[in-house]
């Protein structure tokens, strides 16, 4: 656990529908009853995080969810103003409140990312350039699903390298820079453990290791349990066949269904643990029939266990 949490900044991705957002919050939630001031931070105007919390919904500011457990919306837009009101001052204004110029800078590949990677790099920083901004022990990342979450961790890089010189390409070094160090960032992967996820996981290590970024832990979620061992499976199969009670067959059933979908599931997560080198831990189902701050607790208190 110290060696994640001991980081600045972490960005959790995986394929959509595995439950990234669900971890995120969950590290976040970890990290602030260990002590550590926490953001998480959620990309593309997305408001899902602040609705669990109830807390009210408001996009590109810092709101504290519980003590120590701080999110932000982040819009690319308002990032944009911000950047050109800190870096250019009244001629930032001037531009940002030209609408060509808006449209220009949104309609240019790569830069809603840049522009909200910039704003992630900036929570990170001990020296904010927010003004009344106070530092953050740790940044967590709810980045996009895996292919589009790798193309967020290259964009600074690949504008350095096309600008060249100049501010934008100052900003991208410094961050590509950053995203880089293995001290100050780190990347968590979060699948279920089903065929697709996993084989999207190991695509996205070999991916990360290509361009010498680091892959720090996969979290397999939502893992059902092992309920039975071989003779009782053997026992409900035999008590299955004799029995002629509707009733009776259907949770027989349910329960030889189960146990087939908990071994399938961990021969997907031994085929992906044997691929990490150990950098492996399982979080459980909630069986819920919405996930609530309650079952956030429940599995921040099985990611606790784990690390």
């Amino acid at each position: 656990m110290p060696a994640l949490l001991d980081k600045r900044l972490v960005f959790v991705t995986g394929k959509g529908g595995v439950g990234k957002s669900t971890v995120a919050i969950a590290l976040g939630l970890l990290a602030a009853r260990q002590g550590l001031r926490t953001i998480v931070v959620e990309l593309a105007s997305q408001e899902r995080i602040q609705g669990l919390f109830d807390a009210e919904r408001e996009q590109f500011r810092e709101v504290e969810l519980e003590p120590g457990l701080f999110t932000i919306s982040i819009d690319p837009q308002q990032a944009m103003d911000e950047y050109l009101r800190v870096k250019a001052g009244t001629l930032g204004q001037a531009l940002g409140s030209s609408r060509l110029f808006q449209a220009f800078a949104m309609a240019t590949p790569g830069m809603r990312e840049l522009l909200s990677i910039g704003k992630v790099w900036e929570l990170a920083q001990l020296d904010r350039r927010t003004r009344g901004g106070a530092p953050y022990d740790l940044v967590i990342v709810d980045a996009p699903a895996t292919g589009h979450g790798v193309g967020l961790l290259r964009t600074p890089k690949t504008f350095a390298d096309i600008a060249r010189v100049g501010p934008i390409a100052h900003q991208g070094r410094t961050i590509a820079d950053t995203i880089a160090d293995p001290e100050f960032t780190g990347v968590v992967a979060v699948a279920t453990p089903e065929e697709m996820p996993v084989n999207e996981t190991l695509a996205l290590a070999e991916e990360l290791a290509r361009d010498e970024l680091p892959l720090d832990l996969v979290i397999v979620n939502a893992l059902y349990p092992a309920r039975f061992e071989a003779d009782e499976i053997a026992e409900l199969t035999a008590a299955l066949s004799r029995t002629r009670s509707k009733l009776a067959r259907s949770a027989l059933r349910a329960a030889l269904s189960e146990h087939a979908r908990a071994a399938t599931q961990r021969e997907q997560r031994d085929r992906l643990g044997t691929e990490v080198d150990g950098r492996l831990v399982e979080l459980p189902y909630v069986f819920a029939e919405h996930l609530g701050v309650a079952e956030l607790k429940v599995l921040t208190d099985a990611l606790e266990r784990a690390l």
